[in-house]
């Protein structure tokens, strides 16, 4: 299997998805643990791939959205953003609305 053909499977096969360097429990830099940490806040269930962990990975994702940053967020096979575009979506509550829009459940706020 290619990379491209490893990142289109986690992407389709998991509702969200974060290309982020280190894991949701260990972010390893600070801009994947602002999206973690923003995650968690929401409740919403995620699958986090390190990329880290393999070269092949790093430049695959990139490649793949046409982004040239890391961490990025993946909502049901959509691509929706870094790290400034996901803490200003947050901010605005337009996040949250896109979970919902998607059907993926988020914890509910007061």
């Amino acid at each position: 299997m290619s990379i491209h053909q490893f990142i289109d499977n986690e992407v389709k096969s998991n509702d969200v998805v974060l290309f982020m360097k280190g894991t949701p429990q260990f972010p390893q830099c600070g801009f994947s643990g602002q999206v973690v940490q923003i995650l968690d806040h929401l409740g919403v269930a995620y699958k986090g791939l390190n990329v880290l962990e393999s070269a092949d990975l790093r430049q695959g994702i990139k490649d793949y959205s046409q982004w040239p940053t890391i961490p990025q967020l993946y909502i049901k096979g959509e691509f929706v953003g870094g790290c400034d575009i996901i803490r200003e979506m947050f901010q605005a509550g337009e996040l949250q609305q896109a979970f919902k829009d998607k059907g993926v459940a988020v914890r509910q706020t007061a």
